[in-house]
């Protein structure tokens, strides 16, 4: 069964969580005489506020479900997918999707559409780089926070009446240590903007590729990706998952931290290595670390760094701000203009397929 909802219609607001229960009616609030109306299958849910945009000019079809089998079906007669952080746009469903003009990515990450399928068919896909950098900045000083303060333990020490926890936990401060960033795209730069300017912490980044003006702002220094690992107190990882990334954060690199270092994952979970970092914390190699993604997700709630203390983890959520996700759903601006015939403003390059995307 499909969920269609034609222009003019209102859906629940509840946009933070997959697969809600809609209640909707077919064929309402169409606008005949208009010109054509575009069909756009929608993963999941995404603000009013892009939604708004879309039902303009569009007819929306959301997802039962995101199998691969089903999205083949659904989408022969769509002129473009919208995809959130769920499910994948595989070559087997552009080819299938004949009609299909554009596809948006609501947020930044890419690993989930086959970029190498739609430059085949000169399909364009359509991103929004930075709309999330602030909110996901914000969440990697909090979980650091957390880490370098013993938040948690302290919080899970008052609930339980132990007052003389506070003579026990005692932290770290955040300023004027060494921050590492490994990728340093708009995410990147937003955390050493608030650490640096916020904490006075001194800046190093690893990334393909340098950033000359923002090491002039942010008094940073391009080193290896080594160097990262040997001299920074408190590690950020904001790479996009490629096969050149993916497990790169291994036992050797994590082995080269100080012991009093943290690191904290912001971008992708297969990064690094679950079960090393695992071994290092409950081992004490290094002071703590946090993430907000996992290799699998959901992540089971047995996962072995859920016994550890010194392990600070949310469900990959650190974009979900009110302002992010608005601004997220602006890509139905970029959505709209590749139908009607302009030229988008935040469009993936070809070359995005073997390298590094801006995040």
């Amino acid at each position: 069964m499909l969920r269609e909802i034609r222009g003019g219609m209102n859906y629940p607001p509840d946009y933070f969580f997959w697969f809600i229960p809609w209640h909707t009616k077919r064929g309402q609030g169409g606008r005949a005489g208009m010109g054509k109306r575009f069909k756009i299958l929608m993963y999941e849910p995404m603000h009013q506020v892009g939604t708004n945009i879309l039902l303009e000019k569009c007819d929306l079809i959301y997802a039962e479900n995101l199998s691969e089998d089903y999205l083949v079906e659904i989408c022969r007669d769509v002129d473009g997918i919208i995809i959130r952080a769920n499910g994948k746009v595989t070559e087997r469903i552009i080819e299938s999707a004949e009609n299909l003009k554009v596809i948006g990515r609501h947020g930044v990450g890419l690993e989930g559409i086959d970029l190498s399928a739609a430059a085949r068919r000169n399909i364009p896909v359509v991103y929004t780089p930075g709309a999330n950098a602030q909110s996901v900045a914000e969440h990697f000083v909090g979980l650091a926070i957390m880490l370098a303060r013993k938040l948690r333990l302290a919080d899970r020490a008052l609930r339980t009446g132990n007052w003389n926890a506070r003579y026990e936990l005692i932290g770290t401060e955040l300023a004027g240590k060494t921050l590492g960033i490994l990728g340093f795209g708009n995410i990147g730069q937003a955390t050493a903007r608030i650490c640096h300017k916020g904490l006075n912490m001194s800046v190093l980044y690893y990334d393909v590729i340098s950033y000359p003006e923002a090491e002039t702002d942010l008094n940073a220094r391009r080193v290896e990706f080594d160097e990262v690992f040997k001299e920074a107190d408190l590690i950020s990882i904001n790479m996009p998952l490629l096969p050149s990334t993916r497990g790169v954060v291994d036992k050797r690199a994590i082995n080269l931290m100080k012991p009093t270092a943290f690191i904290i994952n912001m971008a992708r979970g297969p990064i690094w290595n679950e079960l090393e970092l695992y071994r290092a914390l409950k081992e004490k190699k290094i002071a703590g670390a946090g993430s907000d993604v996992y290799e699998i997700e959901p992540v089971p709630k047995n996962h072995p760094l859920f016994e550890l203390d010194n392990f600070v983890g949310t469900p990959h959520m650190s974009a979900h701000t009110e302002e992010a996700m608005i601004r997220m759903s602006l890509v139905a601006k970029d959505v709209l203009r590749v139908l009607e015939g302009q030229t988008p403003e935040n469009v993936v390059s070809v070359s995005s397929c073997q390298q590094q995307v801006q995040s």
